[in-house]
């Protein structure tokens, strides 16, 4: 990326991304909402594009793009829906982690199917008693043997249940952040199950549940890094994390001011188009430059966090917090220019607007990001 425009592969990327979501997501977005369906067969076919290991490297049969182009794909998703193309994020997040601090052996045994979505994973941080504070989670592994044994649960995990793999951060020593590791976990090994799929305000076309491990026995070879690194994993997977969220939610943004626009056009009231209204250019006006805003905010720490920035960490925070607070300012004002239609499911503008809300809450509140952004900035003073 220049400082102002995108490069021409970039724009091949994006416009890649686009296509598939008009072909294979929009049309389909609102049935897999309504329906509660998870629409895994399309989530395969992003893999046939390179989507289901955007960076994870070339040499582990990624595509091994940066964190900006990974952000143009999920925007581009998001535009069709945004639960489709978070759950995309999220199995990237965790081949990612896999393939950038994994032994060879694990990539070997996992790798390959992760790439073309023939398994699909899941990121195992939060828990019932730990969200926010993840440095206190409790699911514990003992080493015993040439295995660890595992025990505990994990919260709101998407793909729980219907993924095969489970990046799953474990306890293996004190309390703490130093005392945490980073296991890959299987569906089917004894021990896993899971809770009942939640009843969500949005990100219908996903499952959600608990993950629960009752001795579950995991080889050795499955730990990513080494004892004691899974904090330090955890927090390097929620700088591309927090990118990705925030990039889908500028494709839902997007779609809401495209369907607003066309609908104020086109309906009439007081004898002239609700477009015409000055009141109504003037919102569309500040939902757009807002939009616009948060959108270069998103693009230059997707740079930081692809260059290994100092402050890339500061800057995917302020980027997550500014894009997921403006898209569900946006979709709110655009659900409001569709008056009582806006808020009737025959509309796009009211599932964008469910879809979008959680974008707040997950890879660190809004309010955590706050806390991220002091603390670097407190550190560059000192």
């Amino acid at each position: 990326m220049t400082q102002f425009d995108l490069t021409d592969d970039q724009r091949a990327i994006q416009e890649m991304a686009q296509r598939f979501t008009a072909d294979a997501i929009t049309p389909f977005a609102a049935k897999w909402d309504e329906d509660h369906v998870f629409p895994r067969d399309t989530i395969k076919s992003a893999a046939e594009l390179g989507f289901a290991a955007i960076y994870v490297s070339e040499a582990s049969g990624g595509i091994g793009l940066g964190r900006l182009e990974s952000a143009l794909i999920m925007e581009a998703m998001a535009y069709g829906c945004p639960a489709v193309s978070a759950f995309i994020s999220i199995h990237n997040m965790a081949s990612w982690m896999i393939d950038s601090f994994g032994s060879e052996t694990v990539k070997t045994k996992y790798l390959p199917s992760l790439v073309t979505m023939d398994r699909i994973a899941s990121y195992c941080l939060t828990e019932p008693g730990s969200g926010s504070d993840a440095a206190a989670l409790k699911t514990k592994a003992v080493l015993d043997g040439d295995h660890y044994v595992v025990t505990g649960s994990k919260a709101f995990i998407s793909g729980a249940g219907q993924n095969e793999v489970y990046v799953t951060m474990v306890r293996t020593g004190g309390e703490g952040p130093k005392g945490i590791s980073c296991l890959v976990i299987e569906k089917d090994m004894p021990g896993v199950s899971f809770g009942a799929n939640e009843r969500k305000m949005g990100w219908r076309a996903q499952p959600t549940a608990q993950v629960n491990f009752d001795g579950v026995r995991v080889p050795v070879e499955n730990l990513v890094g080494a004892e004691g690194d899974g904090f330090k994993i955890a927090m390097a997977g929620l700088d591309g994390g927090r990118l990705n969220i925030g990039a889908c939610s500028l494709g839902g943004a997007q779609r809401a001011i495209d369907e607003a626009l066309a609908y104020t056009r086109q309906r009439s009231q007081f004898g002239k188009a609700i477009a015409d209204f000055q009141n109504t250019q003037f919102r569309l006006a500040d939902m757009e430059t807002e939009l616009q805003a948060a959108r270069i905010l998103l693009y230059a720490a997707a740079a930081k966090v692809t260059a290994k920035s100092p402050d890339k960490t500061k800057f995917s925070a302020m980027a997550k917090r500014f894009a997921t607070d403006t898209g569900m300012s946006v979709v709110d004002r655009a659900l409001q220019m569709f008056g009582g239609y806006g808020y009737l499911q025959d509309y796009p503008v009211e599932k964008l607007y469910r879809d979008l809300r959680v974008h707040q809450i997950l890879e660190g509140t809004n309010e955590i990001m706050r806390v991220v952004i002091a603390r670097e900035l407190m550190r560059a003073a000192n």
